[in-house]
């Protein structure tokens, strides 16, 4: 019965993750549910009842993986630049929401001081998995948008970490309170925690340099050692586990001589399998019991959490500093709590349970409250409130590019040339190098991962071109972005002619728009441009229709329509070239196109035509 369970556990949860990304809202909602009803409504599953005594080292092991994962992108170099108001977020601001969620889980909840010291270390982290969909969704100005998103990346292991080093001091007050015993058990849990980490960090990245584990290795060898980490750590000194494997993966993080993208992506697979089976499990440990006997008293700490932790940190970090009182109110209100919080907080549960601190059963169901009401309130009023307040992009008007080749540089500069914003991104680095020497953005890395989500203006896109010649590239981000913006949105290219049945044939592209007519594909455009083609742009007029730019260029590949803005507000309008196009130029239309090496067909003097790094002259 036990594997039927496990197995269930699996299916559920990747239900629950379709759900979510088929309404797009934080899949944390659906997981929630999928624990609950299994739980505490049916009572079919009882976790205690089908791991037993592997519950606690499973829960801890995850939770471990999950927040070496989330050290991965705590890039110091990163903090330079992530701007002031961030860097108080994740320091006073952080302090801030502490003092205060622990005074009102005393004061007013009634608690045991140690728990209520841990309740408000776990509910400082928001994290990147529940604020992206709700960005995605709310579509904030750039500053909301950057300070949000980077606060949850730069927080997730910043505030597990604090949540870690709050729980080893409340854990080791000795109960005569000797204050010199317990200051001295705190360093040797931060001293054992510390060195176990770096040294598990300098000894990977030397095996990793000297080459003496093969890169197939890499993931499952890097993993093993995780957990091999988080073992002798807590063997070493008690709970100093996750201290350890949190400084091991800020240490990979941060050598930059390092490649370990390949080892990122598996953690954030592996990751996604654990949050999710977790979280059910967490869930479903919830008793009916435990939930009545949160009294009236949650309200007022669900209310001081929403209405004056959150405001005063906001207030507290950006003092002093220019951002506008709109985006701070709607700052002040943005604040969900996720899977790291429920993972973390549920560890220190169980561990402060098992030696009997008071309290201790209430500290997972006010965590889920509290979970609970920020996602689902905030998910709900967050781009009302963005309206309401005139803190919303107008309008998407980034154009993304998926690839950073030769070809999509130029249509790229083409495009900025007509002041068309453009982002573009690559898995190549040497691709994306020449992409930033040519004044372009681009990511690096596949675009539709989860760290692309981290990095990427996703809620600037209006658009999306696949671009680069592997079709298999291609297929993967016209599906994911497909259902991210929509099907009229998402463009791809033909990789050659060879292809083009296949591509055509292909589930993934089918119904999707093919770019640039039926002769336009990567490797003409490739050969074009080899030749010493150019992208320029040509305007029509009275004097010139469309049909005289055909018979006039008869070899140039047409690649977008550019039209002026109805309104004054609105970004230009880009409409680009397909093989089912039916909608012809206008007068006033604006023709990019790719034209042949060499061509003087410029015998109209009405006829205006330019080439890249040139002003278009109407």
């Amino acid at each position: 019965m036990s594997a039927i369970f496990i197995a269930a556990i699996a299916v559920c949860s990747v239900i629950a993750q379709w759900l979510a990304w088929v309404v797009r809202v934080p899949a944390i909602l659906f997981l929630l549910l999928t624990g609950l009803m299994l739980g505490p409504v049916s009572g079919v599953l009882d976790p205690d009842q089908l791991l037993g005594e592997l519950l606690f080292p499973v829960v801890s092991l995850s939770v471990a993986i999950i927040l070496f994962e989330g050290s991965l992108t705590l890039h110091f170099r990163e903090l330079k630049g992530i701007g002031k108001v961030v860097r108080n977020l994740c320091s006073i601001g952080m302090l801030t929401t502490f003092v205060i969620i622990t005074a009102c889980a005393i004061y007013i909840l009634e608690l045991d001081w140690r728990v209520a010291a841990v309740l408000g270390a776990v509910l400082v982290v928001t994290g990147p998995t529940v604020i992206a969909p709700m960005l995605n969704a709310m579509r904030p100005t750039k500053d909301i948008d950057r300070i949000l998103r980077w606060e949850g990346i730069v927080i997730d292991p910043i505030g597990a970490l604090f949540a870690v080093l709050v729980f080893e001091a409340v854990s080791l007050v000795d109960k005569d309170g000797v204050f010199s015993h317990t200051l001295m058990a705190l360093l040797s849990t931060l001293g054992i925690g510390l060195s176990v980490g770096l040294v598990s960090g300098w000894f990977t990245s030397y095996i990793i340099r000297k080459e003496w584990l093969p890169f197939e290795l890499h993931k499952f060898g890097i993993l093993a050692l995780v957990l091999m980490s988080f073992t002798v750590s807590n063997h070493l000194y008690h709970e100093s586990g996750l201290l350890a494997v949190t400084v091991f993966g800020i240490w990979l993080a941060n050598q930059d001589d390092l490649e370990i993208d390949a080892v990122l992506e598996f953690k954030e697979d592996l990751s996604m399998i654990l949050i999710s089976s977790l979280f059910i499990l967490l869930a479903a440990r919830l008793k009916v019991e435990e939930l009545l006997m949160l009294d009236s008293g949650i309200f007022w700490f669900l209310a001081i959490v929403l209405f004056v932790a959150r405001p005063l940190s906001i207030a507290v970090s950006t003092f002093n500093s220019d951002i506008p009182l709109k985006s701070r109110l709607m700052l002040a209100w943005i604040a969900p709590r996720g899977i790291v919080a429920a993972a973390v907080g549920s560890v220190f549960a169980l561990s402060m349970a098992q030696s009997g601190t008071p309290d201790a059963q209430k500290m997972v169901p006010l965590i889920f409250t509290v979970i609970i009401v920020t996602v689902i309130l905030q998910s709900l009023t967050a781009t009302p409130l963005a309206r309401l307040l005139g803190v919303r992009q107008p309008c998407p008007s980034t154009l993304l590019i998926i690839g950073a080749n030769h070809v999509a540089r130029a249509i790229a500069c083409g495009l900025k040339e007509q002041n068309i914003d453009v982002y573009l991104s690559d898995p190549a680095w040497e691709n994306c190098k020449m992409a930033r020497m040519d004044g372009l953005p681009c990511y690096y890395g596949n675009p539709q991962s989860e760290h692309a989500e981290r990095y990427l203006p996703l809620t600037s896109l209006r658009s999306v071109l696949a671009l680069s010649p592997n079709r298999h590239h291609n297929a993967l981000g016209v599906q994911y972005f497909s259902h991210l913006l929509d099907e009229e949105s998402v463009y791809s290219l033909k990789s050659s002619t060879n292809h083009a049945k296949a591509n055509k044939d292909s589930a993934t592209f089918l119904s999707r728009q093919i770019l640039f007519g039926e002769t336009g594909n990567y490797a003409k455009l490739s050969s074009l441009m080899a030749k010493g083609g150019k992208v320029s742009a040509t305007k029509l007029s009275d004097e010139f229709s469309w049909a005289q730019y055909l018979e006039v260029n008869k070899e140039a590949i047409p690649l977008f329509i550019i039209s002026e803005q109805k309104k004054e507000d609105e970004p230009l309008s880009v409409r680009p070239f397909t093989s089912d196009d039916k909608k012809l130029p206008e007068q006033g239309d604006k023709i990019l196109a790719l034209q042949p090496p060499k061509m003087s067909i410029l015998k109209d003097p009405a006829i205006k035509e330019i080439s890249i790094g040139e002003k278009l002259s109407s």
